[in-house]
């Protein structure tokens, strides 16, 4: 029985000490545009200023990537990639972090990711 606790804690102790996938550099599709989220009163958000919601079964992920409710965003602004659902609704966002940030360009609209190439194995966009 000791022998099997023991084990126990091995694994536990070598669980911690990995690195947390929040660690991770993120990876974004050709979908992911880029914007500044406003969570108004949750589903509705203003999504570069204009009226935008939530799809049902959003996931919002910190710039820990870990996910963050809606609620805890209510009144902030956010610099975020997102992707919409089929409806057009906001499906997957993601607030980013200092170094997602600074990859530029990034894509703004539909429209420019229809006419940029995307690397994914990069996550560069070039005109």
């Amino acid at each position: 029985m000791n022998r099997c606790a023991a084990v126990a804690a091995a694994l536990c102790l070598a669980a911690f000490a990995l690195p947390a996938d929040a660690q991770a550099p993120r990876k974004f599709t050709a979908q992911t545009l880029r914007g500044e989220l406003v969570v108004t009163n949750p589903p509705e958000v203003l999504l570069n200023r204009q009226p935008a919601r939530l799809a049902p079964g959003a996931r919002i992920r910190g710039a820990d990537n870990l996910l963050v409710l809606s609620g805890a965003l209510v009144g902030r602004s956010a610099v975020v990639h997102y992707t919409y659902d089929t409806q057009g609704n906001l499906l997957d966002i993601w607030v980013l972090n200092e170094a997602e940030r600074r990859m530029n360009p990034w894509p703004v609209s539909p429209q420019q990711a229809a006419s940029w190439s995307f690397n994914p194995d990069t996550q560069t966009w070039s005109r």
